[in-house]
């Protein structure tokens, strides 16, 4: 499983999230398409979401591997529904890492052509999410799903209340 989650990883994520918004810079970007551009702040932002998206995306994915026994391509899906780290807190985090991937690409590059990218990605994901993956899942895991889907929200985190 974790082979082929890290052939998917290198070829999917990698792609949407750093390869695509690199190549989108290269065309229609600014004169000088890889030297660091911005500020010092700038810099530093856009490497800690890099680091940040990364490392959601890996937890997600080792998560998918070892406690769902899936990978994230669809056709080969965890057989397990992993609803624990960081799946507590939002039901998409993987596509929430690949996001910030992109986010800190636009900044890193100042592009406004990476940030129409994003919003295309973003609606793409969307209805990928809600049309397929979302009735998949429902048919898959039924009930446990639905109830998961009642305590977890799509895209923005909400977390457990202590109160009790």
């Amino acid at each position: 499983m974790l082979c082929k989650t890290a052939i998917f990883t290198a070829v999917v994520p990698f792609t949407a999230g750093l390869w695509l918004p690199i190549q989108i810079n290269r065309a229609w970007g600014a004169a000088s398409n890889t030297a660091r551009i911005g500020v010092p702040w700038e810099v530093l932002l856009s490497d800690a979401l890099l680091c940040l998206g990364a490392a959601i995306y890996l937890w997600c994915a080792w998560d998918f591997s070892v406690k769902g026994l899936g990978t994230p391509l669809p056709i080969d899906a965890p057989k397990n529904l992993v609803v624990n780290g960081l799946y507590r807190f939002v039901r998409n985090p993987m596509y929430v890492g690949v996001f910030l991937l992109i986010v800190s690409r636009a900044i890193f590059f100042r592009s406004l052509a990476i940030v129409l990218y994003l919003i295309f990605f973003m609606v793409c994901v969307n209805l990928f999410v809600r049309f397929y993956e979302e009735p998949h899942l429902r048919g898959a895991f039924g009930e446990q799903y639905v109830d998961y889907c009642g305590r977890v929200s799509r895209w923005i985190p909400r977390f457990p209340s202590t109160k009790k």
